[in-house]
């Protein structure tokens, strides 16, 4: 009978392979997390950029696909934004907020996009020349199948929004 334990120290592609059958023969591996990140840089201070976006419900004034927010006026907030065509709701609580350092987080409760645990952080950063860098980040977890999906809508959103804004200051 051979002995096996000298191949499983020596050889990481037989503990590779060993591993990856454990995984077919269990079930299948969670999806992976995946990050995004768009920035864009605003001509105007980060005070006057924090005025139009800083509110939790300032969203609806500046990202193009919500037509109504809900805010519930708890704290922490919670608020429901709906699309300009009344098709998708999504409902968002704020994790956290620094009006000195001007950013919130928030994290989705429910979504209509194919993905779970979405936390998200919007951070406006003065350049210390009278203009802004506005940075929109998040984490998530896509369905499995639907990665690409999920990071097309995502950075969709993100896009129009950082558009928008520096359209705003563009005037």
């Amino acid at each position: 009978m051979r002995n096996f334990s000298n191949a499983w120290t020596a050889a990481p592609t037989f503990r590779a392979a060993i591993a990856a059958a454990i995984i077919l023969v269990g079930g299948t591996a969670p999806a992976s997390a995946a990050v995004i990140s768009r920035s864009a840089d605003v001509h105007a201070p980060a005070s006057a950029v924090w005025s139009l976006i800083g509110p939790f419900c300032a969203i609806k004034d500046w990202l193009p696909p919500v037509g109504q927010c809900i805010e519930d006026g708890k704290a922490p907030p919670t608020r429901i934004l709906v699309t300009k065509d009344g098709k998708a709701a999504f409902v968002e609580t704020e994790a956290a907020r620094n009006e000195a350092e001007h950013t919130y987080s928030y994290r989705f409760l429910s979504s209509p996009l194919p993905v779970s645990n979405y936390k998200s952080t919007i951070k406006v950063t003065a350049k210390g020349d009278g203009t802004s860098t506005i940075t929109w980040s998040g984490s998530y977890i896509p369905e499995r199948g639907k990665e690409q999906a999920a990071s097309d809508a995502l950075g969709g959103v993100y896009e129009a929004g950082l558009g928008e804004i520096k359209a705003r200051f563009a005037k």
